[in-house]
Parts: C-alpha cells; sequence; structure tokens
C-alpha cells in the first residue's frame, strides 16, 4: 500500500463538485460531484498512470531493475 498527497478543491458555486490533484503524480487529476467521487475518480487516475509509465519504462529498458526507496 502507497500514500499520495490529494489536493482537494471546490468547483466553481455556479458549477458546483470537487476536483483534486495528486502531489506524487504529476498529471493525476479527478472530479466529481461529491468528495469521495472525486478521490475515487483520483485514485483510478494514479493506477493507470503508475501502470502505463511502468509499462512503458521496462518496454524501453526490459533489463531495467526496482527497488523501494523510502524517505523520511
Amino acid at each position: 500500500m502507497r500514500q499520495f498527497t490529494a489536493i482537494v478543491h471546490r468547483g466553481e458555486p455556479a458549477e458546483g463538485g470537487f476536483w483534486a490533484t495528486c502531489l506524487e503524480v504529476p498529471g493525476a487529476n479527478g472530479q466529481g460531484e461529491t468528495k469521495e467521487e472525486c478521490l475515487g475518480n483520483l485514485k483510478q487516475a494514479i493506477q493507470l498512470l503508475l501502470d502505463t509509465e511502468r509499462e512503458e519504462v521496462f518496454r524501453l529498458d526490459p533489463q531495467a531493475e526496482t527497488t523501494q526507496l523510502m524517505l523520511a
């Protein structure tokens, strides 16, 4: 399980809803009528971007290695 930081914004008063981005995954965003829907969509976007990036990295270099990196 990994932890990410979501920045949640309220939509414009005339539009309503919420939108969110993720600090650790540039380009990931979500939106929804409720905060929960917005965060669910953001989770899906994060997963899709990470999966796509991983596939691309190993397509370009099948010999690449992965390792865990921890920051304190």
